[in-house]
């Protein structure tokens, strides 16, 4: 099949592109239930929770970008419409409702352990395909979720 512009095999990235793009829908997805639980979270923790699902859609938002960017590098398209963001994602969409503190941590909680487990698997799948920058991405993301998953640990213990 030959080389990209960039240098890679472009059989090997077809598998990373695919994962890219599902990678991309759940992050679309997650970025409207920040939204969601931003607004709709009720309780004694609202002040600080508002305020911290506010700073996750915002680095969210730039986390899109950045996806979206890799599969425009790799010579692919991004998906970039609601149908496909729908149809390409293993995240499911939230009801709008009110939520308390507890239910709408563990949601992000649950959420980031799936971005989490697609950051490692796309990490290795670009590995196997000598894509660097496109693991380089990921190890920034897998540090980030990481992080993010201790610190809602934290929030959450008694």
């Amino acid at each position: 099949m030959g080389k990209n512009y960039i240098g890679l095999e472009k059989d090997g990235l077809e598998i990373v592109v695919r994962e890219l793009n599902k990678y991309l829908a759940n992050l679309n997805i997650i970025y409207t239930k920040l939204h969601n639980l931003h607004w709709n979270v009720k309780g004694p923790a609202f002040f600080e929770l508002h305020t911290k699902f506010e700073e996750y859609y915002d680095k969210v938002n730039t986390d899109l970008d950045a996806v979206a960017e890799r599969i425009l590098t790799l010579g692919h398209t991004p998906a970039a419409s609601l149908k496909e963001y729908l149809s390409l994602s293993t995240i499911a969409e939230r009801e709008s409702k009110d939520a308390t503190p507890e239910d709408s941590i563990e949601v992000i909680r649950k959420d980031f352990s799936s971005l989490l487990e697609a950051s490692r698997n796309i990490l290795t799948l670009a590995d196997d395909a000598n894509d660097q920058g496109t693991v380089d991405l990921m190890a920034g993301f897998i540090s980030k979720y990481e992080k993010d998953l201790w610190m809602l640990s934290a929030f959450t213990k008694k």
